[in-house]
């Protein structure tokens, strides 16, 4: 073996090591009983567009055993039926009447709280969907015995049915690992801020805050949501949601998975920490490294090379392989070419640059949107 491959097995050794700290565990709930009683929960979706995707999210709580909520589906200039099914599932539907600066998804947050009867605020994206029918006893449970202050934000479990939907597993990963708070030393960073698709909070605690309408201006309202929860010294508690909470991500095809992940990287990695952040990239560079490494004592045909190398590649790939399966259901078969991830997450984050920095917006739902 050359020096040259020793030191890039051994840089791919200490990536894997980085990996282990920056993604240490990602908690979730751990229901220890049911208190008897919660206060009244008002559970907020905004929608625009979701015909297609609303119906198992609304079936799913009709389901739920705990009944003491009501379902308010605020309707952000939806040109399809959106509002329809959720008057068929007994929700009531607000219209975000506002155009311009005023629509969007934190207009339509802040119009459903405005108009909610509930002690407690529960957002929902419409494309999660609870598990099993204790779901929302777990959430209401977990949040009361975290003394109901602050938020509690879930990180759905993703749910994947097509082949194309396997390339967000290294965004799950990433988008997970940069809030700060799921490495090796925990709460000692500060939470990045919660997790978009579901965020539980006290309502007295949300308009203290300002809430949604504070935030009207952020592409990544759920980031700037927590960080106005922590700049009122309230706590931002964040989960994964395995067991609890699902949603499917992108279904309409791969241009609208593009455009997703494209706004939602665009402005995201500046609220990682910066530490966690070179970890990250130094985790993804170790992956292309030990690559390289299984590639270049190939075509050496170096036998000793190639077994060391071979055996980092395949740790590698299981690394990648348990972090992903920790965010969702991902086709396990895929990560034994874990690089293709990696090269189309390198891609759309680079895409994501040009439009964050030289082009100033980036599209989503129809919209441009001003970066």
């Amino acid at each position: 073996m050359s020096v040259s491959d020793g030191v890039h097995l051994g840089i791919g050794l200490l990536a894997l090591l980085v990996g282990v700290i920056v993604f240490w565990r990602l908690p979730v709930l751990t229901p220890t009983g049911i208190p008897a009683r919660f206060p009244m929960l008002s559970i907020i979706i905004p929608a625009r567009n979701e015909a297609g995707r609303i119906s198992p999210l609304l079936r799913s709580l009709q389901m739920q055993r705990y009944h003491s909520f009501e379902v308010l589906v605020v309707d952000d200039h939806s040109t399809d039926q959106t509002a329809m099914i959720a008057r068929s599932f007994g929700a009531k539907v607000l219209r975000n009447e506002t155009v311009e600066s005023g629509s969007g998804k934190s207009a339509a947050c802040w119009i459903g709280a405005q108009h909610a009867k509930g002690q407690w605020l529960l957002f929902l994206d419409a494309d999660t969907s609870f598990m099993d029918a204790d779901g929302l006893v777990k959430l209401l449970g977990s949040y009361q015995r975290k003394g109901a202050r602050g938020i509690l934000s879930l990180q759905p479990y993703h749910t994947v049915h097509r082949l194309y939907e396997n390339v967000s597993a290294i965004f799950n990963v990433i988008v997970i690992a940069g809030m700060n708070v799921f490495t090796y030393w925990g709460s000692r960073f500060n939470t990045a801020g919660s997790f978009g698709p579901c965020i539980l909070c006290h309502k007295d605690d949300y308009f203290l805050t300002g809430g949604h309408r504070n935030v009207q201006g952020a592409i990544l309202d759920d980031l700037a949501l927590g960080q106005a929860f922590l700049d009122k010294n309230l706590p931002v508690h964040c989960l994964g949601g395995s067991g609890v909470i699902t949603f499917r991500m992108y279904p309409e095809g791969l241009k609208s998975l593009i455009e997703g992940w494209c706004k939602s990287f665009a402005v995201g990695s500046k609220s990682t920490h910066p530490i966690v952040m070179l970890m990250i990239i130094v985790w993804i560079s170790g992956g292309f490294i030990s690559t390289g490494a299984l590639i270049s004592s190939l075509a050496a045909f170096n036998p000793g090379a190639m077994m060391i190398s071979a055996l980092l590649y395949a740790a590698y790939a299981l690394q990648t392989l348990l972090f992903a399966r920790r965010c969702g259901n991902f086709n396990r078969g895929l990560f034994v070419l874990y690089p293709i991830l990696f090269l189309f997450f390198i891609a759309i984050h680079l895409y994501s640059l040009f439009r964050a920095r030289v082009l100033h917006s980036v599209k989503w739902k129809g919209r441009k949107i001003e970066v």
